[in-house]
């Protein structure tokens, strides 16, 4: 009988602690989810500046690769290469012209044209970038053969993120610059161009 009691209250025993270990109350589900929603808060903002930061890198890395493509041909072809900005139909814009929701010339997309006008080749589109805003002074960048130069000399290219105040401690750290010098080439920098240029 004794051997019988044993086995019976260690059962209980056993029973007991399983039901114990088997999950979370209500009030730590909650302080769990209490904390995650909070973290959740405070990364949300870092993460937006992140996105910001991280589409103009990328509309100015893709401008920097569209203006040595342009000038590499040119001097391969030994033709006028011309990089300009570019409407949804994939045609040169004139200076100061809308494309859409009030965006004006390098901010509709760019594209890459071997001898510009009606006969031109184009090599290369680039649609607009939603949340970046591009200005420059130049309404297009040429080069010529044999060494690839810029015609008209210096040109400067700033990128921001759109809505983003342009004297704010963000828009430092989210600007990029490309600067392209009189023989064609071109460097991008972190910060705004100095001299702000103008659409």
């Amino acid at each position: 009988m004794q051997v019988v009691f044993k086995c019976e209250r260690s059962r209980r025993i056993r029973q007991r602690a399983r039901l114990r270990r088997g999950g979370f109350s209500l009030v730590e589900l909650l302080v769990v989810t209490a904390l995650v929603a909070s973290s959740a808060m405070a990364v949300t903002p870092v993460l937006s500046t992140w996105q910001a930061r991280d589409r103009v890198d990328g509309a100015a890395r893709a401008l920097l690769a569209s203006l040595t493509l342009a000038r590499g041909e040119a001097i391969a072809r030994g033709a006028r290469v011309v990089v300009c900005p570019a409407d949804a139909r994939a045609q040169c814009l004139p200076k100061g012209h809308v494309c859409e929701r009030a965006l004006r010339g390098w901010s509709c997309g760019w594209m890459v044209v071997v001898e510009q006008g009606p006969g031109g080749r184009v090599l290369r589109v680039h649609r607009r970038m939603s949340g970046v805003s591009i200005a420059a002074a130049a309404p297009a960048i040429e080069f010529t053969p044999p060494a690839g130069q810029v015609i008209g000399g210096f040109r400067k290219i700033e990128f921001t993120a759109a809505g983003v105040n342009a004297s704010g401690p963000q828009s430092a750290s989210s600007s990029r610059c490309i600067r392209v010098a009189a023989g064609g080439r071109a460097r991008l920098e972190r910060g705004a161009c100095s001299g702000r240029a103008r659409a």
